[in-house]
């Protein structure tokens, strides 16, 4: 677990169908020199992955040349990216 706090007795859980491109979706950046070696292992840990895999960007674009997107058991994100 990356974050692990108590909810607000008056929080809202965040909803199940939240995507990457709403409002309320916050994601935490993390940069790694090899994110095809992290990848593999939080698969084989079942880290759920929000986006597809690991995804090529155009670097002058992105700023990065390879990211991915998974999420923690409380539903936090985590932007992987490797520069």
């Amino acid at each position: 677990m990356f974050l692990e706090y108590l909810t607000a007795r008056d929080g809202r859980m965040r909803p199940a169908d939240t995507k990457a491109n709403d409002i309320v979706h916050w994601q935490t950046t993390i940069a790694t020199n090899d994110l095809d070696a992290l990848a593999q292992k939080l698969r084989q840990a079942h880290v759920s992955f929000v986006s597809s895999g690991v995804v090529v960007m155009p670097k002058d674009k992105a700023g990065f040349s390879k990211g991915a997107l998974v999420s923690d058991p409380d539903g936090h994100d985590v932007l992987l990216i490797q520069k």
